[in-house]
């Protein structure tokens, strides 16, 4: 049994950066999914992978994994990095990048 630590990225369809402070506990999956021959459905009699545990720093992530015997992993997060540029900016005779629209 196998788990992987890691934070979050802000999702995709909002702007804002709620539950990106976290640090996620999740069990990696032990037995391969299966496709139901009657309707189809995928499904797995995996019941870890269900579990998503929640922890405030990642330090509390790892002693929970050490002590309950789970073996883990610490993906560390990648901050974006921001480039600071005015408005103005689109407008300069000497773009570096050809205007479009």
């Amino acid at each position: 049994m196998s788990a992987k630590i890691y934070r979050p990225a802000k999702t995709a369809m909002q702007s804002g950066k709620a539950k990106t402070h976290l640090w996620v506990l999740e069990h990696d999956q032990e037995s391969p999914r299966t496709i139901d021959p009657i309707m189809g459905y995928t499904s797995s009699g995996d019941m870890k992978q269900q579990i998503r545990l929640s922890f405030e720093t990642r330090e509390e992530a790892v002693a929970y994994a050490e002590r309950n015997g789970i073996e883990y992993r610490v993906i560390e997060p990648h901050d974006p990095k921001r480039r600071r540029m005015a408005y103005s900016d689109n407008f300069r005779f000497d773009r570096r990048q050809p205007w479009t629209h």
